[in-house]
């Protein structure tokens, strides 16, 4: 069982975002366009999607790409994933980027996005000299190799 929390919504968009099975982590943001998109090779757009929420504090939503859509498109979601924190009270937007190779059409109400809200912790730096070693270390970028 999947905990659930209520969250106020203004919505002028056709319909909400809906989870499309018991197991979505997701749910689909819509293009709330007044007509087609065309978007360019490596050309980028805020696409608005009709959405305005309130999250609880200790909440934010991650917007993500569409894998399908990704795949056989090339159109992504630039800041990937976006976050909308608990106190923007603004329109959702998605930043849409085509990375393919050919021009790609958005159409009004088309599934762009996912949505995934997530609960988070704040932090409070410690400053010290020192941190704990570990086996890794300093080693990134690769350094633990590629199997």
């Amino acid at each position: 069982m999947t905990n659930k929390i209520k969250v106020p919504v203004i919505n002028t968009a056709t319909g909400l975002p809906q989870y499309k099975t018991e197991g979505s982590a997701g749910m689909d943001l819509t293009a709330q366009l007044s007509e087609p998109l065309l978007l360019k090779p490596l050309e980028r757009s805020l696409v608005k999607t009709g959405l305005s929420i309130a999250l609880p504090q200790g909440y934010e939503a991650q917007v993500r790409p569409r894998s399908g859509m990704a795949l056989k498109q090339g159109l992504t979601v630039l800041n990937t994933p976006g976050t909308i924190d608990s106190d923007y009270r603004g329109e959702i937007g998605v930043i849409l980027v085509n990375l393919s190779n050919q021009e790609v059409t958005v159409n009004p109400g088309e599934r762009i996005a996912q949505l995934v809200v997530a609960s988070y912790t704040q932090i409070e730096w410690e400053p010290t000299q020192n941190l704990e070693t570990t086996d890794r270390g300093i080693g990134g970028f690769g350094s633990t190799g590629k199997n």
